[in-house]
């Protein structure tokens, strides 16, 4: 795909905002924020996407995210819409789908989550062995990108 065939298919899409993150060793990462009901266009190109930008802002590493809402538990809905709180829009789904983002080419295959003594709690995600290749130098990317994101730690790793 060319530069103008990335233009075209980019034509009608928009994202909402840019974040530059510190990521620790004197690396940074960007974020692109794009609306959530524009999200399965930007996957369809985003590796192309990732690849140009990643080209222009030399040293960086690009991550598309998409914009979602957090609602609280004592969320009250409006006269018109009665019912609870969606699922989708509590705080430990709306991690998880941002987690999902970030590793967004990588499938995730098996989550745990590690209690230390001090209290501490790691997140152990799995990524899919198929793709260590290609995702093994942005791992730490990744860490500090969701750990800015949640103020979670987590720490990446690849089943066989």
């Amino acid at each position: 795909m060319t530069s103008t065939e990335l233009k075209a298919s980019l034509s009608d899409l928009h994202i909402t905002a840019a974040k530059e993150v510190d990521c620790g060793a004197g690396r940074k990462a960007i974020i692109i924020y794009v609306p959530f009901k524009l999200q399965r266009s930007f996957q369809k190109v985003q590796a192309r996407l990732v690849r140009e930008l990643e080209k222009k802002f030399s040293g960086r590493h690009v991550i598309i995210v998409a914009q979602r809402n957090i609602l609280g538990k004592s969320y009250a809905r409006s006269q018109k819409t009665k019912g609870l709180r969606p699922r989708s829009r509590t705080l430990t789904a709306v991690q998880d789908a941002i987690l999902e983002d970030i590793v967004y080419p990588t499938e995730i295959t098996g989550k745990r989550t590690r209690c230390k003594v001090d209290g501490r709690r790691i997140l152990k995600v799995y990524l899919d062995g198929r793709d260590q290749a290609n995702v093994e130098g942005r791992t730490d990317t990744y860490a500090a990108v969701y750990g800015k994101l949640t103020n979670k730690q987590v720490s990446f790793h690849f089943s066989s």
